[in-house]
């Protein structure tokens, strides 16, 4: 791959000769201020990120979604502005810069430039309103990343006095990197506004042969009941909808009473339906008891 093929500074270009100024009007497109692609390249996030740190005459930092997603958290869209740290309110469009400054250890170069560790990610996201997003942005995270609350803490406790520390004690103190959805983020919070004990995430089941391992999105372990949100794939894969299939029917061997919520379910549904679960589990265990 050429130094043409990827975002590349213009006017570096035009000086090393490797192109030249009816070139770069012809064969390439202008990202962001005297940054160029090749026509033909569709970028994606990280090349992107790649654009925004030259624009930055190679001295920004990748931040906050953008890092996020380049640490792996998946629903960051595509096309999201490139975030980063950068002391320029005059941003082209496209991009979305803060002045921040970080503390040793922080931030890490890859290999091509440098970016805010999971933590510090976490803790920049984690103090965005609304309460729910940022507990999103943060599962997300926690799913790709392994990142712990106590990891999040420490970087908090750097920074005194900065601003949105309270949201994010919020936030922590609902965060769980269990959750493999925004979706599944927001059923969570749901139950537990409306006063259920925080449900456990990623619970593991073995199917009644013990041949098959499956992991129930969140539920009460001790009174069996699940409850899980079905995104569109289950329902328009062939494949995954046979395997849901078989799934079903183990559960309901091991005796687990199900709650599943779908796209274009309500709030007052889904809650409804889990009254109703966790009722009719309660009244069993007290006539077997």
């Amino acid at each position: 791959m050429s130094y043409l093929d990827e975002p590349f500074i213009g006017s570096e270009a035009l000086e090393r000769g490797l192109v030249r100024k009816y070139d770069l009007r012809t064969r390439f497109t202008a990202l962001y201020p005297d940054v160029y692609i090749p026509n033909s390249l569709q970028p994606s996030l990280r090349q992107r990120a790649t654009a925004a740190w030259l624009w930055t005459h190679r001295l920004g930092i990748i931040a906050g979604l953008t890092a996020s997603a380049l640490h792996g958290a998946k629903w960051v869209d595509d096309d999201a502005p490139i975030e980063l740290i950068w002391p320029n309110s005059r941003t082209p469009p496209g991009l979305r810069t803060f002045d921040m400054r970080l503390r040793p250890g922080e931030s890490f170069r890859t290999a091509t430039f440098r970016m805010t560790t999971p933590a510090r990610t976490a803790f920049d996201l984690g103090r965005r309103k609304p309460l729910g997003e940022a507990v999103a942005r943060l599962d997300a995270l926690g799913n790709a990343t392994g990142l712990s609350a106590a990891d999040i803490h420490a970087v908090a406790r750097q920074h005194p006095g900065k601003r949105g520390l309270r949201l994010l004690e919020r936030a922590l103190d609902l965060y769980d990197p269990g959750a493999a959805s925004p979706k599944e983020t927001w059923v969570r919070l749901l139950v537990i506004r409306a006063g259920y004990p925080p449900p456990q995430t990623q619970i593991p089941v073995v199917s009644p042969d013990g041949r098959r391992k499956y992991y129930l999105d969140m539920g009460w372990p001790e009174l069996m009941v699940a409850l899980e949100y079905d995104g569109e794939h289950h329902r328009l894969d062939p494949v995954q909808y046979r395997y849901d299939v078989i799934r079903s029917e183990d559960l309901v061997a091991l005796g687990w009473s199900r709650v599943r919520a779908v796209r274009g379910n309500s709030a007052a549904d889904i809650l409804d339906r889990l009254a109703h679960a966790w009722r009719s589990r309660l009244r069993t265990d007290r006539e077997i008891s």
